[in-house]
């Protein structure tokens, strides 16, 4: 069988694509989005890394200058490497995953979004804020397309291309 007549089922999406490439541009992607969206609650991007450290700093992260907002790139950035790292292992066994990247790259993006607001974030030492429906909504969607699509795009391109 020759590699044109391999189903795109049967090919897989590379480690690096997925993981590097998918992982860089989610974690990019939502980082502006993220400055964007806090931006018009009244935050500067320092404040936003230094939120992303409180995860483990609590509010002593908004004290602790450039080297808290540094903290918060690495965390952020590891983060979108672990997820698309996750999107990979789950596409070598679901090849649906990277067949189809628009309906379940986003899916895979609104779980995120969920799982990080709802069962990581509350076990973490970030300050509690009040609900927002503006910071939902442009979470949900955001995650959705920025981090979950970016992934599953990045698998699919790598997994047609072999």
């Amino acid at each position: 069988m020759t590699d044109r007549n391999t189903s795109s089922a049967t090919r897989k999406p590379s480690v690096f694509d997925t993981i590097v490439l998918g992982g860089l541009s989610a974690g990019t992607l939502d980082a502006v989005d993220g400055v964007v969206a806090f931006g018009f609650k009244g935050m500067n991007p320092i404040q936003v890394l230094q939120y992303i450290a409180s995860g483990l700093l609590g509010v002593a992260s908004f004290q602790g200058g450039l080297k808290s907002a540094a903290l918060g790139a690495v965390l952020h950035y590891f983060i979108a490497f672990a997820v698309a790292a996750i999107y990979y292992g789950a596409s070598l066994k679901l090849a649906t995953l990277h067949i189809h990247p628009v309906k379940w790259g986003l899916t895979y993006g609104v779980a995120v979004y969920l799982v990080m607001n709802y069962f990581v974030l509350p076990l973490s030492a970030v300050p509690k804020s009040p609900f927002s429906v503006g910071l939902f909504l442009n979470g949900v969607i955001g995650h959705a397309i920025f981090v979950g699509f970016a992934i599953a795009w990045f698998a699919h391109r790598a997994a047609k291309a072999k």
